[in-house]
């Protein structure tokens, strides 16, 4: 029997701001070289990729002398267009996921459809103004770019929490969690597209 080939793309994007390639592999195993200059930026995609069994591999470079928000949201329109590209016509996946994920007192609920209309939802409560050298307002700016690249219909809500360190991790987290159950291949579909209109990609 034929193994399924795994599904991967690799994306490069460069503008006047920024530069970004990303190298993604859906069916991996967890591992992440990552390197933005965004420190928690980086933390951030190593547990998404380490919680979703993706292999990832970003590097970046940016105008972080002005501040972070191109770098950030750059490299989250390229990882959206990055698994865009890897699931192709979405035949014989799930489509739907959701993960609901603890950190300590934090608690965030995301759900997915892959569905080809972009679309996201966040609910955040952060206490500060930063993470580190990130600010706390680009995460759901993150979420956000990254589920209009990949053409997902994405809601992520904190649930509880009161380190904005602990919700943001367990925000990836459960983003990892919750699209790599909705990309999980279903043998009963026979590779046809989850849906009754007969395509999630327009």
């Amino acid at each position: 029997m034929t193994q399924p080939q795994p599904r991967r793309a690799t994306v490069h994007r460069e503008t006047a701001e920024t530069r970004v390639h990303v190298e993604l592999v859906v069916d991996g195993t967890g591992r992440a070289e990552v390197s933005t200059g965004v420190g928690f930026l980086d933390h951030m995609l190593t547990a998404f990729a380490r919680h979703g069994r993706f292999d990832l591999r970003v590097e970046a470079t940016g105008d972080l002398h002005v501040d972070a928000h191109h770098t950030m949201e750059d490299v989250a329109l390229v990882l959206g267009q990055a698994f865009d590209e890897a699931l192709g016509d979405r035949g014989g996946i799930v489509r739907m996921g959701e993960a609901t994920v603890p950190l300590d007192e934090a608690l965030v609920h995301t759900a997915i459809d892959i569905s080809g209309r972009p679309f996201a939802a966040t609910a955040f409560d952060f206490v500060g103004e930063r993470i580190g050298e990130a600010p706390t307002e680009m995460v759901p700016h993150v979420l956000r770019s990254f589920a209009t690249a990949a053409r997902i219909t994405l809601h992520v809500r904190q649930l509880a929490g009161a380190n904005d360190h602990h919700i943001a991790e367990a925000a990836m987290k459960s983003l990892g969690r919750a699209l790599d159950a909705a990309t999980a291949t279903d043998a009963r579909l026979g590779g046809a597209v989850p849906s009754t209109k007969g395509t999630v990609t327009t």
